[in-house]
C-alpha cells in the first residue's frame, strides 16, 4: 500500500534526486530561469522555496544550512547577498512555473521555473490607459482627409497631363490655376462633410 508516498520520486534514488534537485536549484539561483520538465520544476519548487525562506535571515546558522543543501559557495553567496534582498518583503511564492508545451523526443510536458521578482516584463507597472472621450466624427474626418488627398494627387496628374504646369506660363496664372484647384477640392471636402 502506497500510504504517505505523496511526492513525485521523479525515477530516482534518494541519493540521485537530492542531487540532481541541488544542481538544479544552483542553476536556478545563478541564472534566475531554467528551461526543465514539468515534473522536475514542481519537485524543484518544493525543494528551494524553503532555502529562499531561510536566506532572507542572513545569518551563519541559516548560511550553514543552505550550504548542506546545495553545497556550492557561489551560489550561497548569489543567495544570501542579491536575491535575499529582493525578496525581503515577498510572503513566500518566490518561484513561477510557466508551461511551454511538449518535447519533441518523449512528449514530455517542458516549462519554465524562474524567480519572480527577476522577470522584468511582468514586473513592470501596468498602468491603466486614461480613458479618453473621442468624437465618433474623428474616423469619418481622416477618411474625408484621405479622400481629399487623393483628390488632390489626381487633380494634380491631370494637370501634368494637360501641360498645363509648362515652363512657358507665367506665375500668375500659375497662381490662379492653383487657387481654383484648392476652391475645388475645398468645395467637394465641404459637400462630403455635410453628407
Amino acid at each position: 500500500m502506497r500510504h504517505n508516498k505523496k511526492f513525485n520520486h521523479l525515477s530516482r534514488q534518494k541519493a540521485h534526486r537530492d542531487a540532481m534537485l541541488a544542481n538544479m536549484a544552483i542553476s536556478l539561483i545563478m541564472h534566475k530561469r531554467i528551461n526543465t520538465t514539468t515534473a522536475k520544476a514542481k519537485a524543484l519548487r518544493k525543494y528551494v522555496e524553503p532555502l529562499l525562506t531561510k536566506s532572507k535571515d542572513d545569518s551563519t546558522n541559516s548560511r550553514r544550512v543552505v550550504f548542506s543543501y546545495l553545497q556550492n559557495k557561489e551560489a550561497v553567496t548569489e543567495l544570501f547577498r542579491e536575491i535575499s534582498t529582493k525578496i525581503a518583503n515577498r510572503p513566500g511564492g518566490y518561484t513561477r512555473i510557466i508551461k511551454t508545451g511538449f518535447r519533441l523526443d518523449d512528449a514530455a510536458e517542458m516549462c519554465f521555473i524562474e524567480l519572480v521578482d527577476y522577470n522584468e516584463d511582468m514586473l513592470k507597472n501596468k498602468t491603466p490607459k486614461k480613458a479618453t472621450r473621442t468624437r465618433r466624427s474623428s474616423k469619418r474626418r481622416s477618411k474625408l482627409q484621405l479622400l481629399l488627398q487623393k483628390l488632390l494627387r489626381v487633380k494634380l496628374l491631370l494637370l501634368l497631363q494637360n501641360n498645363i504646369l509648362d515652363n512657358s506660363e507665367n506665375a500668375a496664372s500659375l497662381m490662379w490655376r492653383s487657387f481654383f484647384v484648392f476652391l475645388l477640392l475645398f468645395y467637394s471636402f465641404v459637400s462630403l462633410k455635410r453628407k
